[in-house]
């Protein structure tokens, strides 16, 4: 495996043996899916490596790249870190590094670093924060289109309760494009906990249910929020319900849900300082 091109954000090498070491960290993609990463998680796709290394809140360890997408990738290199390894292969080379076709072709493996806790993210946040509070989110397609919202209009941060699924998770990743890589998140044990936390630092917070007792459009924002969010089907647990104020989204007689997804976007919309 020798060097075969040379531009400004350092060495493109080729690989040629999918059982090279150094792209040891991409083998059998989907496996690993399962059993984790050890710290690291996998960024897929043009727009989302470039989200990666835009927001520059993970250390990148290498970049795998199908040979034929390399050239359209130059911008998004740029933004790199100089020595960051970028590894090029045909598409047969990379199908057996993964295990699987990768039609995307573009690959990159990040560190998740030092996990930080919830008490000293909520420190960082600006005096008008909009967060985010997920209890019970299992599917990574609610987390991540739940992250592109939260992205979208302009919450702060996301905070997961010990149920909920992986935000870095490759397939959340992939539906947040890359939100869930620039929204700031942590993880928090105890509901009773996190609620005292941030009834103490200023925020009013309301509980999103089907059963609320305040028609969303009626709700008015206050300076520093937090949104709750439940899982499907089941919504958030009574003894959270009852301790907060309750908000719902009116629909149609004879249709009394949406999808979480959905439902966040609507919410969002409304509690961001342009809804």
């Amino acid at each position: 495996m020798t060097n075969f091109r040379r531009s400004r954000h350092g060495d493109i090498i080729r690989i040629d043996d999918p059982r090279d070491p150094r792209v040891a960290a991409y083998l059998d993609i989907r496996e690993r899916d399962l059993v984790g990463r050890h710290g690291r998680f996998v960024a897929e796709g043009k727009v989302v490596l470039d989200v990666l290394f835009s927001a520059g809140r993970f250390a990148v360890e290498s970049v795998l790249v199908l040979e034929n997408r390399l050239a359209g990738l130059e911008s998004t290199l740029r933004k790199a870190a100089p020595a960051l390894p970028v590894y090029v292969a045909s598409g047969e080379i990379i199908d057996r590094i993964a295990g699987f076709h990768m039609h995307r072709g573009i690959l990159a493996i990040g560190s998740r670093g030092a996990e930080q806790p919830a008490e000293s993210l909520l420190a960082t946040l600006p005096a008008g924060a909009l967060v985010v509070v997920l209890v019970g989110i299992a599917n990574h397609d609610n987390m991540g289109s739940i992250f592109r919202n939260a992205a979208a209009f302009g919450a702060d941060a996301v905070l997961m309760d010990a149920t909920c699924c992986d935000p870095l998770y490759r397939k959340a990743i992939r539906v947040s494009v890359g939100a869930a890589l620039k929204v700031p998140f942590a993880s928090f044990g105890d509901a009773g906990h996190i609620t005292a936390l941030l009834d103490r630092l200023g925020f009013g917070q309301f509980a999103l249910s089907p059963r609320g007792e305040t028609d969303i459009r009626d709700a008015q924002r206050t300076d520093r929020l937090a949104l709750y969010l439940g899982t499907e089907g089941e919504g958030l647990p009574e003894a959270l319900l009852s301790r907060l104020r309750t908000v719902r989204i009116a629909m149609a007689q004879g249709f009394d849900s949406l999808n979480v997804a959905a439902a966040s976007a609507i919410a969002l919309h409304h509690f961001s300082r342009g809804g």
